[in-house]
This record gives structure tokens, C-alpha cells and sequence, in this order.
């Protein structure tokens, strides 16, 4: 069964997966990936953030650049932990992202990491960790 989702925003957040995957992996983690945005398809991404408990998924990473709402959009779908990645992808390089993520208001929270390569690679860390793995 799947335990862990990976959600970015769009195809072009892909180079950043590979940090995190690859930790999953070596802890023989199964996890799924998934490309989903809260400004282009709204509907679309809160059926998915609601689908994930049902389907046996126990922790969500999620990344994504610019206004980088997905991590606050997905934990306002479920009760599951959301590990917040934000991603230099803006001219301000992922200052913006982080903002996004660690300004989230009270009662819905998310689990802020760092920018870029090391905020995956330790996003994947942590849900071991949450996991037990």
C-alpha cells in the first residue's frame, strides 16, 4: 500500500522530486507522485487532497514555487501531516515559497522544510521519521 504522496504544483517542479525520492526509496518507502495545481484545477486538487486517507496514504510532501499554496490547500482537505517544499522557482527564489508555507494561519498546519534540494531531500527524512521508517 502506498503510505506517502508527493504532490507539485506543475510538470516543470519535477527536478526537485529526485532528492526525495530517492530517500524514500532507500527506506523502501512506496509512495506516489502527483501533479496538481490549487490555482488551475481547484476541483481537481481538493478531491484529490480529499481521496487520500481512503486510500491508506499516512503522510503528504508537497511542493511547489511562486505563491506556493498547495501545502496549505491540501492540509485545509485533510487531517493527514503535510510536509510543506517550496521551490526557487520565482525571481525571488523560493523566499516567496517559504513565506507562503511558514505565514500559513492558525488551524491549519503544515510542516515548513527549506528550499529546494535539501527542503525534499529532508521533507522525504521527516516522513520516515513520522512513519517510524
Amino acid at each position: 500500500m502506498t503510505e506517502i504522496s508527493i504532490v507539485i504544483g506543475s510538470k516543470s517542479d519535477e527536478p526537485w522530486l529526485k532528492e526525495c525520492t530517492k530517500v524514500l526509496a532507500e527506506a523502501k518507502l512506496s509512495y506516489e507522485v502527483a501533479i496538481t495545481s490549487c490555482h488551475r484545477e481547484p476541483e481537481k486538487t481538493r478531491n484529490y487532497a480529499k481521496s487520500l486517507k481512503k486510500r491508506g496514504i499516512k503522510v503528504v510532501i508537497a511542493m511547489c514555487g511562486y505563491s506556493c499554496a498547495l501545502p496549505g490547500f491540501i492540509a485545509s482537505h485533510t487531517d493527514l501531516p503535510v510536509i510543506g517544499v517550496p521551490l526557487p522557482t520565482s525571481p525571488l527564489k523560493g523566499i516567496d515559497s517559504l513565506l507562503s508555507i511558514v505565514e500559513l494561519p492558525s488551524g491549519v498546519p503544515v510542516a515548513t522544510m527549506g528550499i529546494g534540494k535539501a527542503g525534499a531531500k529532508n521533507a522525504a527524512l521527516f516522513a520516515c521519521k513520522i512513519l517510524k521508517k
